[in-house]
């Protein structure tokens, strides 16, 4: 009597198995319309808003989904039997060919797929660890290159900017939406001074490079030129504060009271301001001392920047050319130069070398707000944006960027270091980035519980004549921070 192959038994099963699930869906169908007689008796018994057509409607598509699902769990039960089965065929014919070269046949395919599953599981093990290795050991050396040393707080609201007075006794500087400016000991953290001279927020604050005097912008449509003295106290013994660079712990809604301090008490207080300017029909964003100070720019939301005496007020050109308001401006160290940034996307180059007449270029490559745009010791610019990139820019070829720093969060008020020529990106998620003029990243500044800011951190300058605090940072949770860079450690690590 011959005997069925393997193969046909197997043929033989499946046909059974789907004439069995063709059966049971033809008696699942059979049954429809009884249940869905039942159904509607049941819900025209019951009482409803809707009308009968609207109820009856809807009883039919769910009746359809319930169908859809019931098909779809007959054949998943199918198939779980198929794959039973199979699996049993293999164990069987494994156990058949016990002994016998088990590199042949389909027990070859199935090996090297297990093994090829254990090499990608290894791979996948061996990188997580080899990461976390290094990780450790960038978090050790990194508590050698960022410290954070002092916190200033005092303000009652946000703070816009911060700046560094270039004569001694060298202050920090803050700019604040309290209507306020203030002026810090460095060392010791002490409000030493305070300005009151706005009626609005004060937005920008710059020092005379010379002289002891103060440029300030504010909300209120004007710019003030004010004179201070002021007189460090004695220094005090600050404890280690050192954290790790890439540290990152986001803090909890309770540290909002954090911020909620009392301003400084008992301080000098200014109020009224040497020199006012005062031509702006809106909000003055940012001000700065051209070379030599003599002159002054400003930048406003009334999409002009104006070019003005220091010692007469006298309004010595309007620079007109963009389409929306202007966000930021600063001035060349050395040279007559002054660069404008704007909402419209682009950032201006204004020359005023030339007495008789000053030249214009536009830079354009950002798809957002420009936000800041500043000068470097070279031939150099570098601008940030809302659109997440700080690009660097030869002033020689203006057409495109010579380096493009991609980000993940919006960048704003930017300062690059004088001697190492790295870059301090303050960004909207509360971080500080530190980057080189190539586009390397080095470091990123501590953003943990307690430690760092809370909130967007809105500028950064570099002071790096100060032994102890050569990076500042501000931001809208009301304080400013001083930071110790290792820039040597910081350089050697990259």
């Amino acid at each position: 009597m011959p005997v069925e192959s393997g193969s046909g038994v197997a043929a033989r099963q499946a046909k059974q198995k789907r004439k069995s699930h063709s059966l049971s869906i033809r008696r699942t169908n059979s049954t429809e319309q009884d249940r869905a007689g039942m159904q509607r008796d049941m819900l025209e018994s019951q009482e409803s808003k809707l009308p009968m057509n609207v109820r009856g409607n809807l009883l039919d598509l769910f009746g359809q989904i319930e169908r859809e699902f019931e098909n779809l769990y007959i054949e998943n039960l199918e198939l779980r039997r198929e794959i039973e089965t199979l699996n049993e065929r293999l164990a069987a014919e494994g156990q058949a060919i016990d002994g016998s070269d088990l590199t042949k046949g389909p027990l070859k395919a199935k090996a090297s797929h297990s093994t090829s599953q254990l090499s990608q599981k290894l791979k996948t093990t061996y990188k997580a660890s080899t990461s976390k290795i290094v990780s450790s050991f960038k978090a050790t050396t990194s508590r050698a290159v960022c410290q954070l040393v002092k916190e200033y707080v005092g303000h009652r609201d946000g703070i816009w900017d911060l700046s560094i007075t270039r004569t001694q006794p060298v202050v920090l500087g803050t700019a604040s939406a309290d209507h306020n400016a203030m002026l810090w000991s460095i060392e010791t953290g002490k409000c030493l001074l305070k300005y009151i001279g706005h009626a609005g927020s004060v937005n920008s604050i710059k020092f005379h490079p010379t002289e002891q005097m103060a440029l300030t912008a504010s909300g209120d449509q004007t710019a003030h030129i004010w004179r201070y003295m002021v007189q460090l106290p004695t220094p005090q013994l600050v404890a280690d504060v050192s954290v790790n660079c890439d540290e990152d712990v986001d803090f909890s809604d309770k540290d909002e009271a954090d911020g909620e301090v009392d301003g400084p008490s008992e301080v000098p207080t200014i109020r009224v301001a040497s020199t006012t300017l005062k031509s702006h029909q809106g909000v003055v964003i940012a001000a700065d001392w051209l070379v030599g100070g003599k002159q002054v720019v400003t930048a406003s939301w009334d999409r002009t920047a104006n070019l003005y005496e220091v010692e007469t007020s006298e309004l010595v050109h309007s620079l007109t050319g963009h389409d929306q308001e202007l966000t930021h401006c600063c001035t060349h160290p050395t040279q007559r130069l002054v660069v404008t940034s704007s909402r419209d996307t682009t950032f201006r180059l204004w020359d005023f070398r030339d007495p008789s007449i000053h030249s214009v270029n536009v830079f354009q490559g950002h798809t957002d707000t420009v936000t800041s745009a500043v000068f470097t010791v070279g031939d150099n610019v570098v601008s940030g944006s809302d659109d997440r990139t700080v690009k660097v820019w030869d002033l020689k070829n203006m057409r495109s960027p010579i380096a493009t720093i991609r980000t993940d969060s919006a960048i704003n008020r930017i300062s690059v270091s004088v001697n190492q020529r790295i870059i301090a990106l303050p960004h909207d998620n509360r971080q500080v980035r530190l980057f080189d003029m190539s586009g390397v990243r080095l470091a990123r500044l501590p953003r943990s519980n307690r430690q760092g800011h809370r909130r967007m951190v809105c500028c950064t300058a570099w002071c790096e004549d100060n032994p102890s605090c050569n990076l500042f940072s501000c931001g809208f949770d009301r304080q400013a921070i001083g930071w110790n860079i290792n820039i040597t450690a910081l350089l050697q690590e990259k």
